[in-house]
């Protein structure tokens, strides 16, 4: 057996020395690892660097763009995506080195299930508890979506579970659990979808979103986190939609007329 998989890790990275250097030890099986960055000041490249990965420089203009823009880069058509804060565990580092690699049906892809942790301590409950990504797939007949924020890979045809977990550390505490950027970008995608609501749909939004995470996810079982996580939840659900319902302020529309191109699926050049 190779000791490497003939498998392109892709990444995208920002003041990201957090985690990278966890992140990218277990890509070592993957033959190659690309690493897209949108202007880091912190120890970024030099991990990326001690780990040789192949580095490329693009200004952010939403996840889903930059995510694609390092899928292009990248010289394996199968595409292993990981975010920077996600390590994988060796029983999913094992289970890629025994995928017979050529022989396997490009149409398909794998997804595999994520444990959120904040701090150290690993969330089990809440909507958070069953996350299962799509991450590793042929970019021949699949990509990431151009979704600016909460951008997905979507499936051209079976997906079959790969062993093993993805350690998620994307909070240090409770306060980073809501973000505003997030929002931000949603309100974007709205406004250029037309899409609108008036206070009472949103109401209603915010308040199933923190009941499902909270009682029918049982969040509950989480104390004051899954109290966060539910409100947080709420918020996901209806900030950005509220946002884009307001009247769009100056320095807004000039964001929004840098993204709207991105935003309604359309990438720009990156010559």
């Amino acid at each position: 057996m190779s000791s490497t998989i003939p498998v392109s890790a892709v990444l995208i990275t920002r003041d990201a020395e957090a985690y990278l250097d966890h992140a990218l030890r277990p890509l070592a099986v993957c033959d190659e690892i690309v690493v897209m960055d949108s202007g880091s000041t912190d120890r970024t490249r030099e991990i990326a660097a001690d780990h040789g990965a192949r580095w490329t420089e693009f200004p952010f203009d939403g996840y889903g763009p930059q995510k694609r823009r390092a899928v292009a880069m990248a010289r394996h058509d199968w595409v292993l995506s990981v975010d920077a804060d996600e390590i994988l565990d060796d029983e999913a580092v094992e289970a890629l080195s025994a995928l017979d690699w050529r022989s396997i049906d490009l149409l398909r892809s794998w997804r595999i299930r994520r444990r959120t942790f904040i701090g150290d301590r690993e969330i089990r409950h809440g909507h958070w508890a069953r996350e299962r990504p799509v991450r590793l797939f042929n970019r021949v007949v699949t990509n990431v979506s151009t979704d600016i924020v909460h951008e997905t890979v979507r499936p051209t045809s079976s997906v079959d579970d790969l062993p093993g977990c993805l350690l998620h550390f994307s909070y240090r505490d409770l306060s980073e659990v809501i973000r505003l950027d997030y929002h931000r970008l949603k309100a974007v995608r709205y406004r250029t979808l037309g899409r609108s609501a008036g206070g009472c749909r949103l109401a209603l939004r915010a308040a199933w979103a923190g009941f499902h995470s909270y009682v029918l996810r049982r969040g509950f079982l989480e104390g004051g986190a899954g109290v966060v996580i539910a409100l947080a939840a709420s918020v996901n659900a209806s900030m950005g939609l509220a946002m884009a319902s307001e009247p769009e302020p100056a320095k807004a529309r000039a964001v929004h007329r840098r993204l709207r191109p991105v935003a309604s699926g359309r990438l720009p050049k990156t010559a």
